[in-house]
Protein backbone atom coordinates (compact mmCIF):
# COMPACT_ATOMS: atom_id res chain seq x y z
CA UNK A 1 0.00 0.00 0.00
CA UNK A 2 1.28 3.60 -0.90
CA UNK A 3 2.30 5.63 1.77
CA UNK A 4 -0.38 8.42 2.60
CA UNK A 5 0.98 12.26 1.82
CA UNK A 6 -2.08 13.61 3.95
CA UNK A 7 -3.11 12.70 7.60
CA UNK A 8 -6.39 14.48 7.62
CA UNK A 9 -9.02 15.39 10.29
CA UNK A 10 -12.35 15.94 10.41
CA UNK A 11 -14.40 19.07 11.84
CA UNK A 12 -15.66 16.87 14.91
CA UNK A 13 -12.09 16.21 15.39
CA UNK A 14 -11.04 20.09 15.84
CA UNK A 15 -9.95 20.89 19.60
CA UNK A 16 -12.08 22.31 21.43
CA UNK A 17 -10.00 23.79 23.91
CA UNK A 18 -6.66 25.74 23.42
CA UNK A 19 -3.36 24.00 25.48
CA UNK A 20 -1.72 26.39 28.23
CA UNK A 21 2.22 25.34 28.65
CA UNK A 22 2.68 27.16 32.12
CA UNK A 23 1.71 24.40 34.52
CA UNK A 24 4.18 22.04 32.46
CA UNK A 25 7.15 24.89 33.21
CA UNK A 26 9.38 23.55 35.53
CA UNK A 27 9.83 27.48 36.97
CA UNK A 28 6.97 29.66 36.80
CA UNK A 29 7.34 32.65 34.16
CA UNK A 30 8.17 36.12 36.01
CA UNK A 31 6.03 39.01 36.00
CA UNK A 32 5.57 41.70 33.12
CA UNK A 33 6.95 45.00 35.16
CA UNK A 34 5.56 48.77 35.04
CA UNK A 35 7.33 50.84 32.59
CA UNK A 36 8.03 53.60 34.80
CA UNK A 37 8.15 52.37 38.62
CA UNK A 38 9.66 49.00 37.39
CA UNK A 39 7.32 46.76 39.85
CA UNK A 40 5.32 43.74 39.07
CA UNK A 41 2.13 44.73 37.96
CA UNK A 42 -0.98 43.03 37.94
CA UNK A 43 -4.03 42.44 35.47
CA UNK A 44 -5.85 45.94 35.80
CA UNK A 45 -2.39 47.72 34.29
CA UNK A 46 -3.12 46.12 30.92
CA UNK A 47 -6.72 47.30 31.37
CA UNK A 48 -6.34 49.96 28.91
CA UNK A 49 -5.26 47.88 26.44
CA UNK A 50 -6.87 44.66 26.56
CA UNK A 51 -10.17 43.00 27.11
CA UNK A 52 -10.34 41.04 30.35
CA UNK A 53 -10.63 37.65 28.72
CA UNK A 54 -7.66 37.99 27.23
CA UNK A 55 -5.90 39.38 30.46
CA UNK A 56 -7.46 36.88 32.50
CA UNK A 57 -5.65 34.22 29.30
CA UNK A 58 -2.03 36.47 29.93
CA UNK A 59 -2.09 35.44 33.51
CA UNK A 60 -4.10 31.68 33.75
CA UNK A 61 -2.31 29.05 35.22
CA UNK A 62 -5.23 26.55 34.27
CA UNK A 63 -3.76 23.66 31.79
CA UNK A 64 -6.86 23.80 29.30
CA UNK A 65 -8.91 27.37 28.00
CA UNK A 66 -12.23 26.52 26.47
CA UNK A 67 -12.26 27.93 23.01
CA UNK A 68 -15.56 29.79 22.31
CA UNK A 69 -18.48 28.84 19.83
CA UNK A 70 -18.25 31.43 17.31
CA UNK A 71 -13.86 31.13 17.52
CA UNK A 72 -14.75 27.32 16.66
CA UNK A 73 -16.92 28.34 13.58
CA UNK A 74 -15.02 30.48 12.11
CA UNK A 75 -12.20 28.27 12.54
CA UNK A 76 -14.11 25.67 10.64
CA UNK A 77 -13.78 27.94 7.31
CA UNK A 78 -9.95 26.45 7.06
CA UNK A 79 -9.46 23.46 10.41
CA UNK A 80 -8.12 21.19 10.63
CA UNK A 81 -5.29 21.85 8.47
CA UNK A 82 -3.52 18.98 6.85
CA UNK A 83 -0.43 17.16 7.69
CA UNK A 84 1.62 16.32 4.38
CA UNK A 85 4.15 14.04 4.38
CA UNK A 86 7.12 15.82 1.98
CA UNK A 87 7.64 12.61 -0.06
CA UNK A 88 8.86 14.67 -3.14
CA UNK A 89 11.84 16.47 -0.88
CA UNK A 90 12.35 13.13 0.32
CA UNK A 91 13.29 11.59 -3.09
CA UNK A 92 14.65 14.63 -4.17
CA UNK A 93 17.16 14.67 -1.77
CA UNK A 94 17.80 10.64 -1.12
CA UNK A 95 17.09 10.95 2.39
CA UNK A 96 16.26 8.69 4.82
CA UNK A 97 14.07 11.30 7.06
CA UNK A 98 10.67 10.91 6.74
CA UNK A 99 9.60 15.16 6.61
CA UNK A 100 6.25 16.25 7.67
CA UNK A 101 5.01 19.57 7.86
CA UNK A 102 1.66 21.01 9.00
CA UNK A 103 0.42 23.28 6.11
CA UNK A 104 -1.90 26.81 7.49
CA UNK A 105 -1.33 28.51 3.95
CA UNK A 106 -5.50 27.45 3.40
CA UNK A 107 -6.70 30.39 5.99
CA UNK A 108 -8.12 33.06 4.71
CA UNK A 109 -4.90 35.20 5.59
CA UNK A 110 -2.74 32.44 4.07
CA UNK A 111 -0.93 31.68 7.52
CA UNK A 112 -1.29 30.81 11.02
CA UNK A 113 -2.24 33.79 12.48
CA UNK A 114 -5.79 33.80 12.46
CA UNK A 115 -5.92 31.30 15.23
CA UNK A 116 -5.12 33.81 17.26
CA UNK A 117 -6.85 37.19 15.45
CA UNK A 118 -10.41 35.38 15.23
CA UNK A 119 -9.99 35.00 18.90
CA UNK A 120 -8.63 38.19 19.73
CA UNK A 121 -11.68 40.05 17.92
CA UNK A 122 -14.16 37.86 19.30
CA UNK A 123 -13.40 38.47 23.12
CA UNK A 124 -13.04 42.30 22.24
CA UNK A 125 -16.76 42.39 20.30
CA UNK A 126 -17.59 40.79 23.22
CA UNK A 127 -16.33 43.24 25.73
CA UNK A 128 -18.14 46.09 23.68
CA UNK A 129 -14.94 47.47 22.14
CA UNK A 130 -15.77 48.84 18.32
CA UNK A 131 -11.62 49.25 17.39
CA UNK A 132 -8.48 47.53 17.39
CA UNK A 133 -5.25 48.99 16.94
CA UNK A 134 -2.04 46.93 15.78
CA UNK A 135 1.13 46.59 13.69
CA UNK A 136 2.41 44.83 11.04
CA UNK A 137 5.69 43.91 9.40
CA UNK A 138 5.12 41.92 5.94
CA UNK A 139 1.73 42.12 6.32
CA UNK A 140 0.63 38.71 7.69
CA UNK A 141 -0.62 39.96 11.17
CA UNK A 142 -2.08 42.74 9.66
CA UNK A 143 -4.16 41.01 7.14
CA UNK A 144 -5.27 38.27 9.91
CA UNK A 145 -6.74 40.83 12.30
CA UNK A 146 -8.60 42.81 9.26
CA UNK A 147 -10.29 39.32 8.36
CA UNK A 148 -10.57 38.77 12.23
CA UNK A 149 -12.40 42.67 12.58
CA UNK A 150 -14.53 42.47 9.42
CA UNK A 151 -15.85 38.99 10.83
CA UNK A 152 -17.14 40.15 14.19
CA UNK A 153 -17.80 43.78 12.77
CA UNK A 154 -14.83 45.72 14.64
CA UNK A 155 -13.16 48.50 12.83
CA UNK A 156 -9.43 47.55 12.11
CA UNK A 157 -6.30 50.32 11.79
CA UNK A 158 -3.05 48.81 11.07
CA UNK A 159 0.68 50.51 11.11
CA UNK A 160 2.70 48.89 8.63
CA UNK A 161 6.53 48.93 8.81
CA UNK A 162 7.17 51.65 6.14
CA UNK A 163 10.04 48.91 4.31
CA UNK A 164 6.58 46.13 3.63
CA UNK A 165 4.12 49.36 2.97
CA UNK A 166 6.41 50.24 0.05
CA UNK A 167 7.43 46.94 -0.93
CA UNK A 168 4.43 44.74 -0.26
CA UNK A 169 1.61 46.87 -1.89
CA UNK A 170 -0.75 43.50 -2.89
CA UNK A 171 -0.59 42.21 0.95
CA UNK A 172 -1.66 46.69 1.74
CA UNK A 173 -4.58 46.02 -0.55
CA UNK A 174 -5.74 42.46 0.97
CA UNK A 175 -6.25 44.21 4.34
CA UNK A 176 -8.07 47.27 2.63
CA UNK A 177 -10.46 44.58 0.95
CA UNK A 178 -11.26 43.39 4.47
CA UNK A 179 -11.79 47.16 5.64
CA UNK A 180 -8.81 48.21 7.61
CA UNK A 181 -7.20 51.46 7.51
CA UNK A 182 -3.66 50.66 6.61
CA UNK A 183 -0.71 53.44 8.02
CA UNK A 184 3.29 53.45 7.07
CA UNK A 185 4.92 53.67 10.42
CA UNK A 186 6.43 55.51 11.49
CA UNK A 187 3.91 57.93 10.69
CA UNK A 188 3.20 61.50 11.84
CA UNK A 189 -0.40 60.06 13.64
CA UNK A 190 0.99 59.45 16.72
CA UNK A 191 3.66 60.95 19.03
CA UNK A 192 6.10 57.89 18.68
CA UNK A 193 6.09 58.00 15.16
CA UNK A 194 7.04 61.95 14.48
CA UNK A 195 9.82 61.52 17.11
CA UNK A 196 11.32 58.55 14.67
CA UNK A 197 10.70 60.85 11.66
CA UNK A 198 11.81 64.06 13.30
CA UNK A 199 15.34 61.79 13.86
CA UNK A 200 15.55 59.68 10.66
CA UNK A 201 12.90 61.28 7.92
CA UNK A 202 13.92 58.45 5.67
CA UNK A 203 13.45 55.64 8.39
CA UNK A 204 12.36 52.74 7.27
CA UNK A 205 10.09 51.51 10.35
CA UNK A 206 10.25 48.67 12.66
CA UNK A 207 8.13 46.13 14.18
CA UNK A 208 9.23 47.86 17.67
CA UNK A 209 7.78 51.21 15.98
CA UNK A 210 4.95 50.42 14.66
CA UNK A 211 4.23 48.53 18.00
CA UNK A 212 4.87 51.86 19.96
CA UNK A 213 2.33 53.76 17.58
CA UNK A 214 -0.46 51.43 17.54
CA UNK A 215 -0.23 50.88 21.70
CA UNK A 216 -0.20 54.89 21.74
CA UNK A 217 -3.42 55.31 19.95
CA UNK A 218 -5.04 52.04 21.47
CA UNK A 219 -4.14 54.09 24.94
CA UNK A 220 -5.82 57.53 23.58
CA UNK A 221 -9.24 56.19 22.36
CA UNK A 222 -11.59 54.65 25.00
CA UNK A 223 -13.22 52.65 21.94
CA UNK A 224 -9.80 51.15 20.86
CA UNK A 225 -7.88 48.56 22.24
CA UNK A 226 -4.71 46.79 21.30
CA UNK A 227 -3.78 43.72 19.73
CA UNK A 228 -0.53 42.19 19.46
CA UNK A 229 -0.03 38.82 16.62
CA UNK A 230 2.92 37.23 18.58
CA UNK A 231 4.94 37.38 21.65
CA UNK A 232 2.77 37.40 24.63
CA UNK A 233 0.74 34.48 26.09
CA UNK A 234 -2.59 34.15 25.13
CA UNK A 235 -1.19 34.66 21.04
CA UNK A 236 0.69 31.49 22.01
CA UNK A 237 -2.21 30.03 23.74
CA UNK A 238 -4.72 30.11 21.20
CA UNK A 239 -1.95 28.95 18.27
CA UNK A 240 -1.53 26.11 19.95
CA UNK A 241 -4.22 24.39 18.18
CA UNK A 242 -2.15 23.55 15.34
CA UNK A 243 0.02 21.11 17.42
CA UNK A 244 -3.12 19.42 19.07
CA UNK A 245 -4.24 18.75 15.54
CA UNK A 246 -0.68 17.55 14.59
CA UNK A 247 -0.97 15.10 17.72
CA UNK A 248 -4.30 13.79 16.87
CA UNK A 249 -2.69 13.48 13.18
CA UNK A 250 -0.13 11.30 14.46
CA UNK A 251 -1.83 9.18 16.46
CA UNK A 252 -3.76 8.29 13.59
CA UNK A 253 -0.96 6.90 12.25
CA UNK A 254 0.50 4.84 15.09
CA UNK A 255 3.86 8.00 14.83
CA UNK A 256 5.42 10.31 16.71
CA UNK A 257 8.09 13.11 16.07
CA UNK A 258 11.48 12.64 16.85
CA UNK A 259 11.72 16.70 16.02
CA UNK A 260 9.52 19.24 15.93
CA UNK A 261 10.99 22.59 14.29
CA UNK A 262 9.37 26.07 13.15
CA UNK A 263 9.88 29.90 12.34
CA UNK A 264 10.76 31.73 15.75
CA UNK A 265 10.30 35.84 14.89
CA UNK A 266 8.15 36.58 18.23
CA UNK A 267 7.41 32.75 18.70
CA UNK A 268 3.55 31.95 18.06
CA UNK A 269 4.47 29.48 14.88
CA UNK A 270 7.07 27.92 17.51
CA UNK A 271 4.79 28.11 20.30
CA UNK A 272 1.72 26.50 17.99
CA UNK A 273 3.07 23.60 17.11
CA UNK A 274 6.04 22.89 19.75
CA UNK A 275 3.89 23.72 22.89
CA UNK A 276 1.61 20.94 23.16
CA UNK A 277 4.89 18.73 22.32
CA UNK A 278 6.57 20.05 25.36
CA UNK A 279 3.89 19.03 27.94
CA UNK A 280 5.20 15.25 26.10
CA UNK A 281 8.69 16.21 26.86
CA UNK A 282 8.15 17.41 30.58
CA UNK A 283 6.61 14.11 31.15
CA UNK A 284 9.33 12.37 29.96
CA UNK A 285 9.14 11.70 26.42
CA UNK A 286 11.83 12.10 23.98
CA UNK A 287 11.30 14.55 21.32
CA UNK A 288 13.29 17.82 19.81
CA UNK A 289 11.72 21.16 20.06
CA UNK A 290 14.18 23.42 17.36
CA UNK A 291 13.33 27.22 17.61
CA UNK A 292 14.60 28.32 14.06
CA UNK A 293 15.62 32.12 13.42
CA UNK A 294 17.27 34.20 10.64
CA UNK A 295 20.79 35.48 11.31
CA UNK A 296 19.38 39.43 10.40
CA UNK A 297 17.53 39.33 14.00
CA UNK A 298 19.21 36.21 15.86
CA UNK A 299 17.86 36.83 19.20
CA UNK A 300 17.28 33.86 21.02
CA UNK A 301 21.20 32.95 20.05
CA UNK A 302 22.60 36.06 19.78
CA UNK A 303 20.54 38.21 22.13
CA UNK A 304 20.65 38.71 25.85
CA UNK A 305 17.88 37.54 28.27
CA UNK A 306 16.65 40.12 30.47
CA UNK A 307 13.84 42.71 31.01
CA UNK A 308 13.12 44.81 27.91
CA UNK A 309 10.32 47.07 26.51
CA UNK A 310 8.20 45.72 24.03
CA UNK A 311 8.41 48.41 21.72
CA UNK A 312 10.87 51.19 20.99
CA UNK A 313 9.59 53.88 22.52
CA UNK A 314 9.47 52.16 25.67
CA UNK A 315 5.03 52.61 26.30
CA UNK A 316 5.06 48.46 26.84
CA UNK A 317 5.35 46.97 30.05
CA UNK A 318 8.82 45.31 30.26
CA UNK A 319 9.12 41.52 29.91
CA UNK A 320 11.62 39.23 30.51
CA UNK A 321 12.99 37.63 26.97
CA UNK A 322 15.90 37.48 24.60
CA UNK A 323 16.13 41.04 23.37
CA UNK A 324 18.49 42.64 20.71
CA UNK A 325 17.45 46.40 22.51
CA UNK A 326 14.47 47.68 22.27
CA UNK A 327 15.52 50.62 19.49
CA UNK A 328 17.02 47.21 17.11
CA UNK A 329 16.52 48.51 13.95
CA UNK A 330 16.80 45.45 11.21
CA UNK A 331 18.80 45.37 7.87
CA UNK A 332 16.90 46.86 4.99
CA UNK A 333 16.57 42.80 4.13
CA UNK A 334 13.69 41.43 1.70
CA UNK A 335 12.14 40.43 4.94
CA UNK A 336 13.21 43.11 7.17
CA UNK A 337 9.60 44.15 8.01
CA UNK A 338 9.52 40.95 9.99
CA UNK A 339 12.15 41.54 12.44
CA UNK A 340 11.41 41.97 15.97
CA UNK A 341 14.00 42.79 18.45
CA UNK A 342 12.29 40.32 21.28
CA UNK A 343 11.07 36.91 21.70
CA UNK A 344 8.03 35.66 23.50
CA UNK A 345 8.69 35.29 27.39
CA UNK A 346 7.70 31.53 27.46
CA UNK A 347 9.86 30.79 24.58
CA UNK A 348 12.82 32.66 26.23
CA UNK A 349 12.28 31.06 29.35
CA UNK A 350 12.62 27.06 27.63
CA UNK A 351 15.42 28.59 25.55
CA UNK A 352 17.01 29.92 28.84
CA UNK A 353 16.28 27.07 30.76
CA UNK A 354 17.76 24.59 28.14
CA UNK A 355 14.70 22.98 27.50
CA UNK A 356 14.49 23.95 24.00
CA UNK A 357 16.78 24.69 21.23
CA UNK A 358 17.81 27.53 19.24
CA UNK A 359 19.40 28.01 15.62
CA UNK A 360 20.01 30.99 13.21
CA UNK A 361 20.49 30.51 9.14
CA UNK A 362 21.46 33.39 6.45
CA UNK A 363 18.59 34.45 3.61
CA UNK A 364 20.39 33.52 0.72
CA UNK A 365 21.01 30.34 1.73
CA UNK A 366 17.61 29.82 2.82
CA UNK A 367 16.04 30.96 -0.49
CA UNK A 368 18.46 28.66 -2.34
CA UNK A 369 16.54 25.73 0.09
CA UNK A 370 13.28 27.18 -0.73
CA UNK A 371 13.30 26.77 -4.45
CA UNK A 372 14.58 23.06 -4.06
CA UNK A 373 11.69 22.72 -1.88
CA UNK A 374 9.18 24.68 -4.08
CA UNK A 375 10.25 22.33 -7.48
CA UNK A 376 10.08 19.03 -5.26
CA UNK A 377 6.86 19.69 -3.60
CA UNK A 378 5.04 22.22 -6.06
CA UNK A 379 4.76 24.96 -2.78
CA UNK A 380 6.30 28.17 -3.62
CA UNK A 381 7.92 28.61 0.00
CA UNK A 382 10.68 31.70 -0.98
CA UNK A 383 8.48 34.35 0.58
CA UNK A 384 10.65 36.45 2.76
CA UNK A 385 10.74 34.60 6.03
CA UNK A 386 14.11 33.24 6.75
CA UNK A 387 14.39 29.76 8.90
CA UNK A 388 16.93 27.85 9.96
CA UNK A 389 18.52 24.07 10.14
CA UNK A 390 18.84 21.30 12.67
CA UNK A 391 22.19 20.31 13.10
CA UNK A 392 21.79 16.64 14.18
CA UNK A 393 19.63 13.74 14.13
CA UNK A 394 18.93 10.34 12.75
CA UNK A 395 17.61 8.74 9.98
CA UNK A 396 14.01 8.13 10.48
CA UNK A 397 13.04 11.22 12.67
CA UNK A 398 9.94 13.29 11.71
CA UNK A 399 10.44 16.53 11.53
CA UNK A 400 7.14 18.89 11.84
CA UNK A 401 7.13 22.47 10.63
CA UNK A 402 3.60 24.64 10.84
CA UNK A 403 3.91 26.70 7.50
CA UNK A 404 3.09 30.34 6.55
CA UNK A 405 2.01 30.29 3.24
CA UNK A 406 4.40 27.08 3.21
CA UNK A 407 6.96 29.39 4.19
CA UNK A 408 8.54 27.23 6.30
CA UNK A 409 10.81 24.30 4.57
CA UNK A 410 14.14 25.69 3.62
CA UNK A 411 15.90 24.20 6.83
CA UNK A 412 14.67 20.99 6.00
CA UNK A 413 16.57 20.86 2.54
CA UNK A 414 19.87 21.99 4.53
CA UNK A 415 19.35 19.79 7.35
CA UNK A 416 18.96 16.39 5.27
CA UNK A 417 21.95 17.73 3.23
CA UNK A 418 24.11 18.17 5.71
CA UNK A 419 22.82 15.80 8.55
CA UNK A 420 21.49 13.06 6.16
CA UNK A 421 23.44 11.89 3.12
CA UNK A 422 21.50 9.19 1.31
Amino acid sequence: MAEPRKILLGEDELPSAWFNIVPSMPTRPGPYLHPQTREPIGPEALAPLFPMALIGQEVTTDEWIDIPGPVLDTYKLWRPTPLVRALDLERALGTPARIWYKYEGGSPAGSHKPNTAVAQAYYNKAEGVARLSTETGAGQWGSALAFACARFGLECKVYMVRASYDGKPYRRSLMETWGASVIPSPSQETNAGRAVLAADPDSPGSLGIAISEAVEEAASRKDTNYSLGSVLNHVLLHQTVIGLEAKKQFEKIGEYPDVILAACGGGSNFGGIAFPFFADKAAGKKVRLVAVEPTSCPTLTKGRYAYDFGDAVGLTPLMKMYTLGHDFMPPGIHAGGLRYHGDSPLVSQLCHEGLIEAVAVAQLSTFEAGVTFARAEGLDIARGLIHAALRSGAPGIYIVAPFNRADLAAELVRFVREEWKA
